[in-house]
């Protein structure tokens, strides 16, 4: 059994506990760690300590953080087959993180442009854990010699600052770190917001009904497919600049694995209104077994107490045997 443990290949991917995900999350990337966590040797967690960079309330982060975690193992994660941790239960991400800052360059940290995006957003709180944000995410995935890491297009740039801080540590100091590869899985398709369809749906939008979140109950979901922006055209078929009906046309294949051809062939000679329907009953049928496994789970507290313990304890035997040979190459006195 050991072996094959051995074989498997990492795969390493956390999520900010900043809100309950939307369908887009979810059909994007969430849905593809359940099929990952099958053929790789996989560690989830929530990373909390990436979120206090904007001083969320206290309360608020815990709350959030316990949610998020409830969510990862509703996806179907086994926390036993799994790593399935919160970040902060694991202190070897903030000490790598803090001997990485002595290997990366201060201009090649300015160069990352989420920390320019996010300083125009909060320029009141210009913080250096904003600024070394991404030499955290660096120890997040050095720490577990990680083959892959599933990442959106916006995180390459985090992704090669990893890598660099990584080959120049090995070069200084012999072989310490494995140089992760991006995971480019079967793509899910990126959703759009359903009342601004050349917008990415996102869950910090302003309108309700732009975004679906993966918590929704039927009644919303189906109100909110019904009132998704189309066209006056008013027959389904994929074509640029048909926005809002691409949109849904991508959600509907999403959930139920149709082709473009086989959903214009369905809806051939019938309206939105048919469309919607199926689209809205379509994503209820694929959210509600998660929905239902994660409120069984929000109210097991002691179970998923006991789950983090347990996902805290095996990250830590994987992450601290890195730490300490990053630590004895730098010098320290072990």
């Amino acid at each position: 059994m050991e072996n094959n443990q051995e074989k498997k290949q990492t795969v390493l991917s956390l999520i900010q506990p900043t809100g309950t995900p939307t369908l887009g999350n979810y059909l994007g990337a969430l849905k593809n760690w359940k099929n990952m966590s099958d053929g790789y040797d996989c560690f989830f967690g929530v990373a909390d300590l990436h979120s206090i960079t904007v001083r969320p309330n206290p309360a608020d982060l815990r709350r959030r953080t316990t949610e998020m975690y409830a969510l990862l193992l509703a996806l179907g994660l086994d926390p036993h087959k799994n790593t399935v941790f919160v970040q902060s239960h694991v202190p070897a991400h903030a000490q790598l993180a803090w001997i990485l800052d002595c290997y990366t360059q201060f201009g090649e940290a300015s160069r990352m442009t989420q920390f320019k995006d996010k300083s125009e957003k909060h320029p009141d709180n210009v913080n250096v854990g904003l600024f070394a944000y991404p030499v955290l995410m660096a120890a997040d995935i050095l720490l577990y010699q990680t083959d892959f890491v599933p990442i959106g297009i916006d995180q390459k740039q985090h992704l090669e600052i990893t890598r660099n801080i990584a080959d120049r540590f090995n070069g200084l100091y012999g072989n310490t770190f494995k140089l992760p590869e991006p995971f480019i899985g079967k793509s899910g398709a990126k959703i759009m917001s359903l009342q601004e369809p050349n917008k990415k749906m996102s869950k910090s939008d302003t309108n309700p009904k732009a975004f679906i979140s993966v918590l929704d109950d039927d009644n919303t979901i189906m109100k909110k497919i019904k009132s998704a922006v189309t066209d006056s055209e008013a027959r389904v078929y994929r074509k640029d600049g048909k926005d809002g009906v691409n949109n849904l046309m991508g959600i509907y294949s999403c959930c139920t694995g149709k082709t473009d051809e086989e959903i214009e062939k369905e809806f051939d000679g019938k309206g939105y209104g048919d469309f919607k329907n199926a689209v809205g009953e379509a994503v209820c049928d694929e959210l509600r077994p998660l929905r239902d496994e994660y409120n069984r789970l929000i109210s097991d507290k002691a179970y998923l107490a006991e789950c983090m313990k347990e996902g805290a304890e095996k990250a830590s035997y994987t992450a601290e045997r890195t730490l300490k040979k990053a630590m004895k190459k730098v010098g320290f006195l072990q």
